[in-house]
């Protein structure tokens, strides 16, 4: 079921993909990606069970706020390409660590705690769409900045 649920929201995120990207700039998209994760921390920590209940359920929070300050700074022009490139890199260790912990307990065949992998593994899809986006837009802005010097040029 879980793997199942994994691959799902995979599919899901490439169909959303392309439909975020033309809607947002990047520095928003970091924004809003952060949003997200900051709201999944307290959303993870108020599911869980008196029992189970953690501070690490708002691990995707501190995520989260990085990429809406990296967001916000972003907006200064000079210092643009500097705050994405973080972002992305917090972007690529969001996705890494969370699906590392998720692969490692569905190779391992322990038993997979809805909440706490698939808490984890929706952070991973949500940084690994963030990901991609950064990817998409420091391509675009490479291309545009070629075109530009080659108009230029001419």
């Amino acid at each position: 079921m879980a793997p199942l649920a994994i691959v799902f929201g995979l599919l899901l995120a490439l169909l959303v993909l392309p439909i975020l990207y033309a809607q947002l700039p990047a520095l928003r998209l970091a924004i809003v990606f952060g949003l997200l994760l900051a709201l999944l921390g307290p959303a993870l920590y108020s599911l869980s069970t008196a029992d189970e209940r953690s501070l690490t359920a708002l691990i995707p929070s501190g995520f989260g706020i990085v990429l809406i300050i990296l967001g916000v700074v972003a907006r200064n022009e000079k210092l643009r390409m500097h705050a994405m490139h973080g972002a992305a890199l917090v972007g690529l260790l969001g996705f890494a660590i969370p699906a590392y912990m998720v692969g490692n307990v569905l190779i391992r065949g322990s038993e997979f705690e809805p909440i706490r992998h698939g808490g984890q593994a929706t952070m991973a899809v949500l940084c690994l769409i963030f990901l991609g986006l950064c990817v998409k837009s420091f391509i675009d802005a490479r291309i545009a900045r070629k075109k530009k010097e080659a108009e230029t040029q001419v």
